[in-house]
């Protein structure tokens, strides 16, 4: 895009490779649970700057931050009452501003996180639609409705809330009546808002700006396949279905034409702010949709740039859907001219060495380190979550007490609840809180910490180059030194069963032995990265490995 001005080089970066997005690793930051520099239990955003050095050390190109805005933190952090501020939890704007600035010093990118589908309950637009008028222009801002029955006693439709329990809630009005219901497709404290009413999205793109002007790099966007919901709000056929899934199912209340209007906004704003300085702002997307052509509709040239593409995440551990998910992926996503944003964990799913393992957790930590080196072969973008480099399990035996998902507050069952992927990181140490806080701190982590974690700190991985982290940090090392690797294009290769084989560019091979006995090499000669130790001419099971050569070269 020559005529497009040039961008401040970041990270080695030059005015020709100006979308630094299309290929970029991404370092999802928990905020919360990364590191505590107040000695509370809660980390913060001065937890993440110390940490810094230790993202530019594993060489990603960027950081994500999770929601640090002034919330009630029923959902931490995902139900907002103000979207321009810093919860005290985690610090200050000024603290923000000072992590931002150290950040581009080291050559990364900063992504914030924006929630808007709902708000809190505790935002001050929600307090005003309780204390108006059915009707009134403040209950206009969320999806109020008259209920059903005789005296408005049933919800105005059959709809169930994704986190459990039924998506909507009678309020009391003013005068101590029974009234109207509104919507929240994830908990009570999550209303809907209404982005019918042209007031929400003027009050969003002075969101945006506020962080941009502030020097972000770009934005999350949460539920980005939300926001508008069927006129009419009908009866779904299926109104369970978001409830049974934990995801965005229901046509009528997800994926609406109309959403595609506030991404063409937003990518003009970002585009405004990348004209003025050539540095280009990212908008990336939480789209959850059935499949990669509808999700390609979002990452059309004037709406996101990007959107996780979850069905990577999801597959079956087998050559046939990773390479079936993965060419779907390419076939209708890049075709739009956008890239992959590929993604195996986040604060939302059990962590892949769970997911795909067993009951020892060794073979779900090879097929963790394997599906690594794929995911950072592939053409496009990749995202990776905090502890993913440490090849962390999850934490499945956390006690009732200690959940705080809502997902368990809502319904009472442990299916689907997330805080196992969210315990706070371990840094140092043998014993909790394993450095993640002050040894001594009055407090305790706000989620219990398994004394295992001390096989998984930081320092201990480090210190071993077998471990997950030198792994990540050897691709990503690779990827950012060879040519053939990040953005590109892809060349399936003959394999036999079980095994994955592509090329990328000139002579890199990437292949996975998906199956439970070694295979024959598809390269001969030593590999120059393996998941785990192979000998030349051998993939072992569940093992990925790169290669320079070209099949039948020698």
């Amino acid at each position: 895009m020559a005529d497009e001005p040039p961008r401040q080089a970041v990270n080695g970066d030059s005015a020709q490779r100006r979308q630094w997005w299309r290929d970029a690793v991404v370092y999802q930051v928990y905020v919360r649970s990364f590191l505590d520099s107040t000695g509370d239990g809660v980390g913060d955003l001065a937890g993440v700057r110390a940490g810094l050095p230790y993202l530019s050390k594993l060489g990603v190109d960027g950081l994500w931050l999770s929601p640090f805005y002034p919330s009630p933190q029923h959902d931490h952090g995902y139900d907002v009452a103000d979207y321009c501020g810093v919860d005290p939890l985690y610090g200050d704007l000024d603290e923000f501003d000072l992590l931002v600035a150290d950040a581009r010093r080291l050559g990364l990118r900063t992504v914030v996180d924006i929630v808007p589908n709902h708000s809190s309950s505790e935002h001050p637009w929600f307090r005003a639609a309780l204390a108006g008028r059915p009707g009134g222009q403040e209950r206009a801002m969320y999806q109020f409705a008259d209920g059903r029955g005789e005296n408005g006693e049933l919800p105005p439709n059959n709809w169930r809330a994704m986190f459990g329990g039924p998506a909507w809630s009678r309020v009391t009005e003013p005068d101590g009546s029974p009234g109207q219901w509104y919507l929240h497709l994830f908990t009570p404290e999550q209303p809907d808002l209404n982005w019918r009413d042209p007031r929400v999205g003027d009050y969003f793109e002075q969101v945006l700006r506020f962080w941009l002007d502030r020097g972000v790099d770009g934005f999350r966007i949460d539920v980005a396949a939300g926001l508008f919901r069927h006129a009419d709000l009908p009866d779904s056929p299926d109104p369970e279905a978001d409830e049974r899934t934990r995801d965005s199912v229901n046509p009528l209340a997800w994926n609406q034409p109309e959403v595609h209007g506030v991404w063409r906004r937003w990518r003009a704003v970002c585009e405004e702010y990348t004209a003025r300085d050539g540095r280009e702002r990212l908008l990336v997307g939480e789209v959850s949709v059935p499949t990669a052509a509808e999700h390609a509709l979002y990452v059309r040239p004037d709406e996101l740039h990007q959107a996780f593409f979850f069905h990577l995440l999801s597959a079956p551990w087998n050559a046939d859907s990773f390479r079936q998910t993965i060419g779907d992926a390419l076939r209708d996503i890049a075709g739009t001219g956008s890239t992959v944003t590929w993604v195996l964990n986040n604060h939302d799913q059990v962590r892949s060495v769970t997911r795909y393992g067993d009951e020892t957790g060794a073979l779900g930590a090879a097929r963790a380190r394997a599906a690594a080196l794929l995911m950072l072969a592939l053409p496009g973008s990749a995202y990776v979550y905090q502890g993913e480099e440490l090849g962390l399990p999850e934490v499945v035996d956390l006690p009732d007490e200690a959940l705080t998902d809502p997902i368990f507050r809502r319904t009472g069952s442990r299916r689907y609840v997330r805080d196992g992927c969210r315990v706070p990181l371990p840094w140092s140490g043998h014993a909790s809180p394993f450095g993640f806080m002050a040894e001594g701190s009055a407090a305790q982590p706000w989620l219990p910490q398994p004394a295992w974690f001390a096989e998984h700190t930081t320092d201990r991985a480090l210190l071993d180059t077998g471990s997950f982290w030198h792994l990540y940090r050897d691709a990503l090392s690779l990827r950012a030194r060879l040519p053939q690797l990040g953005e590109g294009t892809l060349r399936w290769l003959e394999s036999p069963p079980g095994v994955l084989a592509f090329m990328r560019g000139d002579g890199l091979v990437c292949a996975v032995n998906f199956g439970d006995e070694a295979v024959p090499a598809p390269v001969p000669g030593a590999a120059l990265l393996s998941s785990v130790p192979c000998a030349p001419g051998t993939l072992p099971a569940n093992t990925a490995a790169w290669w320079t050569h070209a099949p039948g070269t020698h």
